[in-house]
Order: C-alpha cells, then structure tokens, then sequence
C-alpha cells in the first residue's frame, strides 16, 4: 500500500445517537409516568362509581346476563370512540403552540378580533363551555373523594356515620395544600397512579378468569341489542356511562404540559388497557353476584385487601382532584390574559414550571362548594347525578369549534370535516341528551354554575369594550399633543415617567390629566402598554417593541402570552438593548383610576351588567399587584368614565 495515498477517517461509531435516542426515549417515558397522576386521575378514578350507578344508580338495570354484555359494550366503545379516536387522534392535532384546552382552541380562531355574528358566536360558545368547567373542578373532587372513602362502609358498616367528616377532612387538606403547589410532591403523582392502574388491572384479571365470557361483549352488536331491548330506557343509561369518560377534557388542556406522544403512550399502553380490564372485571363480578352489584369495584378485592384498596383510591382521588383544581387555576389565568376576566392575584409556585400556580380566591371558592356538595348531595351516586352535565356539554363545544379550526386553519375540506364531526356529534349529542335528564336530579347545579362564571366574563369582556370606545372618544391624536408640547414646551423635571396605557392609539387621558393639573412633565416619558397574544409563550426576543418618538417621549408594548405572567420592571430593564434607558429608582409610574358611572341613557349593556362591571372593576387585582410594579413608585390619577 502507497504511504501517501489518503487515508479515509472511518467514521465514529453512533455512540453519540444512541445515548441520545436513550436520552430522549427515557424523557418520553418519564413524561409518560407523570402524565398518568395529571392527566389520567379524572378518567382513572372513574371505576370507582361507573359501573355502579348503571346497575344500582338513579335509574338502575337489573344485573342480567343480557344488560351487563350491553352495558360493557357502551363502555368499551365510549372509550374507544371519544377518547381514543375523537380526543387523542383528532383534537389533539388543534394545539395552539403546544397548549390545548377550551380557551387555547378559542385563541387560534381569535374570535375577538371579529366583531362579526359568527366570530362573536364562536366566542360566546367557547366563553360558555370554559365557565362549565368550573363546575366541574368542584363536582370532581366532591365525587371522587366521596366515592372512595364509601368504601368503608363495605370494610366496616359501622364507619357510615363517619364518611362524609372524613371526606370533609381530607378536602381541606387537600385545597389548603395548593399554596405550597404541586413541585414538591410531583414526582409521586405519576408513580402511585402506575401502581393505581396496575392495581385496578390486576383485580379486573383475577375476575376475568373465573368468567372469561365477558370479553365477548366488546363486540358492538351487544350495545345494539340493548337499546333495541330497552328503548327508552336503555337511552336513559348512557348518563351513567358517560361518567368512564368524564376526563376525555382533561388530555386536551393538559398537553401542553406533556405533549401529544406521551400522553397518547400512556393511554394505548396502560391506561386503556387497565381500565378495560377493570370494568369487564366487574362485570365478571356481577355476572356470578348479582347482589355485589351495589358497589362493584370495592368487591373485586378479597377481604384482606379491602382496607389498603380503600386507601389507595383515596390517594388516587386526591391525586385526580387536585389535576382539577390546578386545571381551575390554568383556565383562570388563561381567561385573564385574553381580557375575559378581571385580573386576579396569581402567585408562581415553581420556579421551574410555568403551569405550577396557585389561585387563592378561586383555591377557597372551590373548596366551599366542593365541601357544600358534599353535604348537600351525601353520597357519591346522588352527586353522579349533577356529574357528566358540565363535561358532556364542554365536549359537544369543543367539537364545535374544532370544526372551525379545521376549516380555517388548517384547510380541510369542509365535506371531510363535516363528516368527521358529524360522526364525533352523533356520539356527543347521545351523551348529551342522556344528561340532561340529570337536571332535575342535580344536573341544574353545573349549569348554574357555568352561567353565572359565564355572564361574569361576558359582562367583562363587553365592559372592556365599551370602556376602550368611551376612552377614545375623549383621546387627543398622539401627534398633535406632541406638535402642541414642542410648540409651547411644559417644564420638564429630571427622571422618567411611565404612563401604563391601554393599546389603543391616541393620547392617554391619565397623561392629559397628569399635564393639565401639574403643569410638568418628566424628561423621559415612556408609553408602556402591555399585550397578551393569542399563544401561549412569547419569547424573550420577541417581547418589546420599542419606539422613540419626539419630545423625550417613546413607544414601548410589552408582548406576554396567555400562559404567562406579566412583569412590567424586568421588561422595562430590557429596553436598554433598544436604546431606552429606564432607571427604576427614579422612575414614577403613573396609572389611572377608572370610576365607571353606570347610566342607561348611552348605548352599551343592560344597566344591571354595568353594575356588575363596575362592581368586578373596582374588585380586581390592582394593576400595581398584577404587573409587579412598586407601589411606593406609583402614582394614580383617577378618571370619571360614564359607560
């Protein structure tokens, strides 16, 4: 061989690749487990009263051969149809940016930019099926908690009296925990909920074997067979099946935390297979004991593990619970920077993670209709029935509006789209008509509960409108008011003066104000307006605009998205790269005091919604506390605004 021909570098080995692939499948997993105590505790407590309230609930069957193949068919193919095809594959594709929920899928169509009917539809529907939500994240914990501690009453009759002190208990230990947040003990949500779901499975086996024929029922001509034999009434149980589905909801607001592909692995490996396991277990159950059929799931396990089942599912139902009300704090802050709630105190809980906040006036809210359900319902199968109305109505909205996403955004045909949600409709409406008979037994109180949460926030976002109108009919053009400073100048006083301005154009009327009663001005005057866009993050780079404009004054809009806090010193500090200079020790903030005159003789709302906007206007966070602005650099200049 020549010496000097040119030797060829064989290339490295893919070491490198494979520990990376090894990294990144075992961050995959990892977000899998913890996937399993948020996102799944709501659907994964479900075995719990399900089953139960279709054979021994309002409106029971008898615990036939026949009613129990139909029954699990229903379930089977509930979870396959609206979880698996309609949540996992179909909606799950509608991310804004990551982010899913209700109000992320109402950012994408921004129905708020639109004052068109059908814009404004759209944003009334999604307003609306947000606000159920609420109801929801107090049923939950109410029924999910109740529904485990019951199970005492199977190991000792005589605990009966003590079930509701003891669910009492535990639901304020579980809401006085959401100051310190969820960091600390994250970890072991996903790991004990593993052990929940491997739990929940093996009791389903170890009935399955002793009546393997139940697996039948998986075949859809079972379900079709029972509304052929029941009529009516075989309608009238889809209420209660509908409760295995119950957190389908929650796997579309908490991707943004996880991602598509650890949540569906979760399902398709574990959950779903867990929780087919389980229930067709307890219809082997009830197939050879009939009479066990008043509480199914607690009788799977042999007496010597009643007690530790009991405690585990108590664990399971926290754990599911408190997924709610952090999704109750997330929807909060949500609907407060897209300017469809007044601002409200937010604190941070990890530093680590954006999601990790705790709401205290929604926390202490939640917790005394929580604990007042609780004793005015007392018993998790009377609670069944207010459960499933505010879930079911949500899902039929966001069918809807996913429909528009596909047509707008992503530019599907409409015939296909049609086709696809006319097949998820037909699903959702059957549900949705079997809850509704719930009204009269409970199903009234979610529906309360949504309408008063949703005439808040129309009657805020209307309010806003009418407020910004009024403001800029009285504004100057901000060009002339500078033509009118340079041509006879105001003494100007050393520092900077920032005056936090709505984003409208015009001159800011607190600065008219500030002008005409002090007669200074600062030498450096900055016009700050903050702005939430419709994603969820905006980046560092991408979040000053910054304008220098004549006399002293300039331009800056601070860009926030919808799943972040805003902080006006630390934006004001990254001016500087843009050639603005603020000095935080010497610089005076200058907000106004709106006081809203609420008058029948000008065109807006009906006069009892501007009280009502006025009463949320003079309750809200003050911007000093929202914005992390020191209040001992604050000045308020206060403005009478009749609406």
């Amino acid at each position: 061989m020549n010496s000097n021909s040119r030797r060829e570098i064989p290339p490295l080995p893919p070491v490198a690749h494979k520990d990376g692939q090894r990294r990144s499948d075992r961050r995959i997993l990892l977000l899998g487990l913890s996937a399993l105590g948020v996102v799944y505790g709501d659907i994964g407590t479900s075995p719990i009263y399900a089953l139960r309230e279709c054979f021994h609930g309002s409106h029971p069957f008898p615990p036939t051969e026949t009613n129990v193949f139909g029954v699990l068919s229903l379930i089977f193919w509930a979870l396959m149809i609206i979880i698996s095809l309609k949540y996992l594959i179909f909606v799950m594709r509608a991310d804004n940016h990551g982010e899913g929920g209700i109000l992320a899928l109402l950012a994408l169509l921004a129905p708020w930019h639109n004052r068109s009917r059908k814009s404004r539809a759209l944003l009334f529907t999604g307003l609306f099926g947000a606000a159920l939500l609420y109801g929801d994240g107090a049923i939950t914990p109410a029924i999910s908690v109740l529904s485990a501690v019951e199970g005492l009453e199977i190991a000792a009759p005589g605990l009966k009296p003590f079930v509701l002190p003891i669910t009492t208990a535990v639901l304020v230990l579980l809401f006085r925990f959401q100051k310190s947040g969820t960091s600390r003990i994250g970890n072991v949500f996903g790991p004990v909920m593993l052990l929940w779901f491997a739990t929940i499975a093996t009791l389903g086996i170890s009935w399955i074997i002793r009546a393997p024929k139940v697996l039948t029922a998986i075949n859809p001509g079972y379900a079709l067979d029972f509304f052929i034999n029941n009529g009516w009434r075989g309608f009238v149980v889809l209420g209660a099946v509908f409760l295995v589905v119950t957190g389908g909801e929650a796997l579309y607001a908490d991707m943004g935390h996880f991602g598509r592909f650890p949540i569906r692995l979760a399902w398709f490996v574990l959950v779903l297979p867990a929780l087919l396991l389980n229930y067709f277990g307890q219809g082997a159950l009830i197939l050879l004991h009939p009479v066990l059929a008043q509480q199914p799931f607690f009788n799977l396990a042999p007496g010597w593990a009643l007690y530790p089942l009991v405690l585990l599912s108590t664990v399971a139902t926290v754990i599911a619970s408190q997924a709610v009300i952090s999704g109750a704090f997330s929807l909060t802050r949500q609907a407060v920077q897209l300017g469809q709630c007044p601002h409200v105190h937010i604190v941070q809980t990890s530093q680590a993670e954006i999601g990790q906040i705790y709401i205290p006036s929604v926390n202490w809210l939640l917790m005394i209709v929580t604990i007042s359900l609780v004793f005015g319902f007392g018993s998790s199968s009377k609670l069944a029935g207010a459960y499933g109305v505010a879930v079911t109505t949500t899902m039929v909205i966001t069918m809807l509006l996913a429909f528009f996403v596909a047509i707008d955004k992503w530019r599907w045909h409409p015939v296909t789209v049609a086709l696809i949600t006319l097949m998820f409709l037909v699903v959702d409406l059957s549900f949705f008509g079997a809850n509704m008979l719930k009204i009269e037994s409970g199903g009234w109180f979610p529906l309360v509960a949504g309408l008063i949460v949703f005439t808040m926030m129309a009657t805020w976002s209307r309010g806003r409108e009418i407020l910004a109108q009024r403001l800029e009919e009285t504004k100057e053009p901000l060009e002339l008011f500078l033509q009118r400073i340079a041509a006879k100048p105001p003494l100007r006083v050393p520092g900077t003066a920032v005056f936090l301005i709505k984003p409208i154009p015009g001159t800011p009327p607190q600065l008219l104000h500030h002008l005409a009663h002090n007669q200074v001005l600062h030498e450096q005057v900055v016009l700050l307006s903050v702005v939430t866009k419709e994603v969820p993050r905006i980046t560092a780079e991408n979040r000053l605009e910054v304008s220098m404009l004549e006399q002293g004054f300039s331009r800056v809009i601070v860009n926030y998205g919808f799943m972040q806090n805003p902080n006006v010193p630390v934006a004001l500090r990254g001016c500087e790269s843009f050639g603005l200079k603020v000095d935080l020790d010497t610089t005076t903030f200058y907000l106004a005091r709106e006081t809203l005159i609420p008058s029948s003789e000008r065109p807006g709302m009906m006069l009892w919604r501007e009280k009502l906007f006025s009463f949320m206007t003079r309750n809200a966070l003050p911007a000093t506390d929202f914005f992390r602005i020191p209040p001992e650099r604050v000045v308020e200049l206060g403005i009478r605004i009749e609406i």
